[in-house]
């Protein structure tokens, strides 16, 4: 099986040359043909631990990593760095299922990916021959930089660079990047939003595509470890008798860039019985408008919410369902030539309705957000983030009659202590750090081990760059023989 860029411009690559590229050269993801996705039996799985169930999703998507291989590399990532056994346990809070995805190192659902993405691109390059190092470049929204740092941080051979948009992040996971130690890593807030961040990342890869990656979800080695944990959370789902062997199960995914809930899509189409993949955002509903009308535009006001991981208006993963929806790399390239000249595009009706018949999609504002916090932990005792609250809502609105759901919770309430307190209805004057503790005192919920003393780290961070700026800043950072 090979990758293809979702624009047609680009020869065919291995999944190894994909893992070490990125971005394909005429701007495209990398991705496999439609008629090209492998077939799994889930119920092979039933009796598996995670990392064998891991290691053969892998191995399937990238057939450049044998079954073996692929397990050694899961292993190695996983084995003592996730507070769970399970790394993304599915747990029932009353009539609810959360899929917890907050139990690693950065207590962010990007950990499950970016743990095994720095193992999978050092196995990539050997396999492409490659002798010189690798930048990765990487925009975040605010979980994806801090999990990377800790993923690629002292791996040899690479150097990764995050930016991340200078005040649209949370003063928690502000910290938890500029504070990030290593002597391959280095971090630049940007003035502007996630957009500005992830398009001019986007522009350097294509002044400058040589010994350049991306740690982002347009690398399909950071997809396709995501898709494992919807298997995950089906055979738990089963193993605990909430559904039925072979029963649909539903999946609420807080969205942004499209690669989480493009990931529950794969699953699908690789065999797992998933119903519903309902896509919940924010006042940034950009993906809502496009879910329900077909229309796309980004030409919106950019709304800062108390879910920033969500504050995206150009969501990158969505070129790649239009392409394996469509089989059309003509017609991708020309919509997202249009959004690009014009902000916006429209789907052709037939694909649109292919996408309806998967997807659905609802957003809530902040109110509602807050609201849902506190409506879970009044009637469960269970603590959520900002991000989660907005898959929860988002739930509740497509109805228990239409099946079971799982609602993905992404990250640990700690990262957003301000908003929790806030929902909670906990008056609390002190900075987001002493807000933690308070969270903790309240709720006696556990605060991940990561999280502690990180106030008390020093900053190792303080550059901050223009969008207009990027490449240039790029340019001098990868001449410099060492950042240390």
């Amino acid at each position: 099986m090979l990758y293809q860029s979702t624009r047609g411009g680009a020869p065919a690559v291995s999944s190894a040359r994909a893992i070490v590229d990125g971005l394909a050269p005429d701007g495209g993801l990398y991705t496999m043909t439609p008629d090209e996705i492998p077939k799994l039996d889930w119920r092979e799985f039933l009796a598996s631990d995670y990392a064998a169930l891991a290691a053969r999703v892998v191995s399937a998507l990238l057939p450049d990593f044998s079954e073996a291989e692929a397990r050694e590399l899961v292993e190695s990532a996983y084995t003592g760095r996730f507070a769970s056994p399970r790394v993304a346990p599915l747990r029932a809070a009353g009539d609810e299922l959360f899929l917890e995805l907050f139990h690693g190192p950065t207590a962010a659902f990007k950990d499950v990916a970016l743990c095994l993405l720095p193992r999978l691109m050092t196995r990539a390059a050997e396999k492409c021959g490659g002798t010189g190092d690798i930048l990765i470049l990487t925009a975040t929204s605010g979980d994806t930089g801090k999990a990377a740092l800790e993923g690629f941080r002292d791996v040899d051979g690479i150097r990764i660079l995050v930016f991340y948009p200078k005040d649209g992040v949370s003063p928690v996971q502000k910290a938890q990047m500029v504070t990030q130690a290593g002597k391959n890593v280095k971090v630049c807030a940007v003035e502007g939003n996630f957009d500005d961040a992830q398009s001019g990342v986007k522009a350097v890869f294509s002044a400058m595509p040589e010994g350049l990656s991306s740690a982002n979800s347009i690398n399909i080695g950071r997809l396709v470890p995501q898709v494992v944990y919807y298997f995950s959370a089906y055979i738990d789902a089963v193993r605990l008798g909430r559904i039925r062997a072979g029963q649909k199960l539903n999946f609420a995914v807080p969205t942004g860039n499209f690669g989480d809930i493009l990931a529950g899509w794969l699953a699908a189409e690789m065999g797992l019985p998933v119903g519903k993949l309902i896509c919940a955002s924010n006042a940034n509903n950009v993906l809502t408008d496009f879910i329900n009308t077909g229309v796309y535009d980004r030409r919106r006001p950019f709304h800062k919410t108390l879910s920033p991981s969500m504050d995206i208006l150009i969501s990158s993963n969505l070129e790649r369902l239009l392409y394996l929806m469509s089989g059309d790399s003509a017609l991708v390239s020309s919509l997202m030539q249009k959004l690009k000249a014009e902000g916006h595009y429209e789907v052709p009706a037939a694909l649109l309705k292919k996408i309806q018949e998967r997807f659905c999609a609802f957003c809530c504002d902040d109110a509602e957000t807050e609201e849902t916090i506190a409506a879970v932990w009044r009637e469960h005792g269970y603590l959520c983030d900002t991000h989660t609250a907005v898959a929860r809502r988002a739930a509740k609105e497509f109805g228990a009659q239409n099946g079971p759901v799982v609602i993905l919770s992404t990250a640990s309430p700690y990262k957003f202590p301000a908003a929790v307190l806030s929902a909670l209805g906990i008056a609390f004057e002190g900075d987001e750090f002493a807000m933690m503790d308070a969270i903790e005192a309240y709720t006696h919920t556990p605060m991940p081990e990561n999280l502690r003393g990180l106030r008390e780290r020093p900053v190792l961070h303080r550059d901050v760059t223009a969008p207009a700026d990027m490449l240039a800043y790029v340019k001098e950072q990868k001449e410099k023989k060492t950042w240390a």
